[in-house]
């Protein structure tokens, strides 16, 4: 499992994805930091005369570093995508996989080495460029979340199931339609919240039905709710109310029945990859 692991990274590196990835989040940490200074910089002047308990380093440091949350959960399962889109049928149709699919590899552990590299790949970029952005917000303003670690484990958790997702969909799927289904999918989820904050917002119980049935066939959403809501968890007052409006998606508290449910959903989308790899003609 650890030469097939090493396999896969080192196909990566041959097809310079990860110089493509290196480059192209530098420059997105150099625009955060330019923006997030801009952004301290203009709010503190929101606050004027009888207005002391609205704090705007509170307000601009979760705010912009929301966004940041959201493009980090959106650069990590992109590349979570496109690590895992031609695992199995991709190679399959290039005669890359059935030389490997034999004793003692078999295919379950190919299966499960390739997303293992893949997921492990995904929350380590996830993880360094949520510290980074984390470290950038804190040298432009001074602020730092109510909760530092449990957020980015979250986000790093929503990318390993999308690519569980990415995984089993090459089972089945040419490399491309994968790729296009899988962040389809993704969108959705995304969509679906922000359709439970409208529903929410004109009171609407039907959207916020339809957005809670959403979250748990796909909880990846819900992390990212979760991971929201930890930013600014004893965070009350006006402030605390605007900042659970959140970015791209409002800030839930998941509760412990959804996160568990979260596990739960990658073994159940993990067996079912591995069922119908094991039953696949190659």
């Amino acid at each position: 499992m650890i030469a097939i692991v090493g396999y896969g990274l080192r196909e990566s590196l041959r097809r310079k994805m990860f110089a493509v990835v290196l480059v192209l989040t530098l420059g997105f940490l150099a625009l955060y930091a330019w923006g997030v200074h801009a952004a301290f910089r203009d709010t503190r002047s929101f606050v004027g005369p009888g207005q002391e308990a609205l704090d705007p380093d509170v307000l601009a440091g979760a705010i912009v570093f929301g966004l940041a949350m959201f493009a980090i959960l959106f650069l990590g399962s992109v590349l979570a995508v496109f690590l895992t889109l031609n695992v199995v049928r991709g190679d399959a149709e290039a005669g890359l996989l059935q030389p490997l699919v034999v004793r003692p590899i078999g295919r379950v552990q190919l299966l499960l080495a390739r997303f293992a590299g893949a997921a492990g790949v995904c929350v380590a970029y996830v993880l360094a460029v949520y510290f980074a952005a984390l470290g950038i917000t804190h040298w432009a303003g001074g602020w730092w979340p109510d909760r530092v670690v449990s957020p980015g484990i979250e986000l790093g958790a929503a990318v390993v199931l999308v690519a569980a997702l990415a995984v089993a969909g090459s089972v089945a799927l040419a490399p491309i339609a994968n790729g296009i289904g899988t962040l389809m999918v993704f969108g959705a989820g995304l969509m679906a919240g922000l359709l439970g904050e409208i529903g929410h917002a004109i009171h609407s119980q039907k959207l916020e039905h339809i957005s809670h049935l959403a979250t748990w066939f796909l909880p990846f959403d819900a992390l990212y709710e979760d991971a929201l809501h930890r930013l600014t968890v004893d965070t009350t007052g006006f402030a605390g109310f605007v900042l659970q409006l959140g970015p791209f998606g409002g800030s839930h508290r998941a509760g412990s029945s959804l996160l568990l449910w979260s596990a739960v959903y990658l073994a159940l989308v993990g067996g079912t990859a591995l069922l119908a790899f094991s039953r696949r003609d190659l």
